[in-house]
């Protein structure tokens, strides 16, 4: 049920627009030539709250009504009928079960979703079967939004249609206190965070106000992101010789308020006497290594409801043996042969 002026609420970057809707009371007027129209009440709905699509103007001798998504009659779109005469109602294809008709052919949506968002259409058809037919708009906006600490911005807008008022924003009931990171527009209707931190998580509202009435929008709540960014490992030296090198490994993470914990081939490490942590246990020091130290190494970073573990960092250990080049035997060989040919040398001589 997408419209071509449906507000995107997916995909969002860095900067996210999102929306707040307030109105003052008003009454309804008709317009000077009596159109069938359709009014939607609220004319911007929230996600989760009741909409109804009320209807203007209908002529009399009505026989039924029937309502459809998008801009045409179509029965594979059709939602509800209903016969007046005898208060029968009919589900259609693209009833959702959330839909009540009313005998003055209005149409409440309860607990709308974003996906309601989008045309609808009234086929109104009297007793002689002549029919008539009006197409509305229905815009869902979403009640909450989740964004990143120190890496997302969030643009909130105040809409509304009255003339002549003042707006006012509120956060967690009380007046905003405006921040080095939030900017207001000329009109208050737009309050820009840049960049996001995460005291600034919570519910914010929009209140429009005159000097004999006020209203507030819908409660919209921002929430952080808890989900961790992925550390990484870097070693003072991967490929080290048992017995004679030490190393110092690093969990590399920009994530705040988190906890470390090592592991060594899948598993939680066992902290051996030749092992020291750090204090924040980012850094993991081995002196001097062994060669059952060979292996991979992993970091997770970890708060109370989220976790991320780094790629294996592979630690390589050689022999003290290897290191050296030659064995025992082959440095005693090549000793014996420099002195045999000296010898022979010396006997020539």
């Amino acid at each position: 049920m997408e419209s071509p002026s449906a507000p995107t609420h997916r995909g969002l970057g860095p900067r996210q627009g999102l929306l707040l809707a307030a109105s003052l009371l008003t009454l309804w007027s008709l317009p000077t030539t009596a159109q069938l129209t359709i009014e939607s009440v609220p004319p911007n709905a929230v996600e989760g709250k009741d909409v109804l699509l009320c209807v203007h103007n209908l002529p009399g001798n009505l026989g039924s009504y029937t309502w459809y998504t998008g801009g045409k009659v179509d029965y594979s779109h059709q939602i509800v009928s209903y016969v007046i005469d005898t208060q029968t109602t009919t589900r259609g294809p693209e009833s959702s079960g959330r839909e009540t008709i009313y005998p003055n052919g209005s149409l409440l949506f309860q607990k709308v979703s974003l996906k309601d968002t989008g045309y609808y259409t009234l086929l109104a058809t009297d007793k002689d079967y002549e029919s008539m037919q009006v197409t509305g708009q229905l815009r869902v906006y979403p009640s909450n939004a989740t964004v990143t600490e120190h890496k997302d911005a969030v643009v909130l807008t105040c809409l509304t249609n009255d003339r002549g008022i003042s707006i006012r924003w509120l956060f967690k009931n009380q007046s905003l206190l405006i921040t080095d990171r939030m900017k207001l527009s000329q009109d208050n209707s737009t309050l820009t965070i840049d960049p996001l931190r995460r005291k600034d998580a919570g519910g914010y509202q929009c209140e429009v106000f005159n000097p004999v009435s006020s209203s507030k929008s819908d409660l919209f709540r921002l929430d952080m992101d808890e989900s961790l960014e992925e550390p990484s490992i870097r070693a003072s030296n991967a490929t080290v010789t048992e017995h004679k090198d030490a190393v110092v490994l690093t969990c590399l993470t920009n994530n705040k308020g988190i906890s470390i914990r090592w592991l060594f081939n899948n598993q939680n490490l066992l902290l051996m006497d030749r092992m020291m942590l750090s204090q924040d246990k980012s850094t993991l020091t081995i002196d001097p290594v062994r060669r059952e130290d060979a292996g991979g190494y992993q970091c997770e970073v970890f708060n109370p409801v989220s976790s991320s573990i780094s790629e294996p960092l592979r630690l390589d250990v050689q022999s003290e043996q290897n290191y050296k080049g030659y064995s025992v035997g082959t440095i005693i060989g090549s000793v014996i042969g420099v002195l045999v040919v000296v010898a022979l040398g010396a006997s020539l001589g």
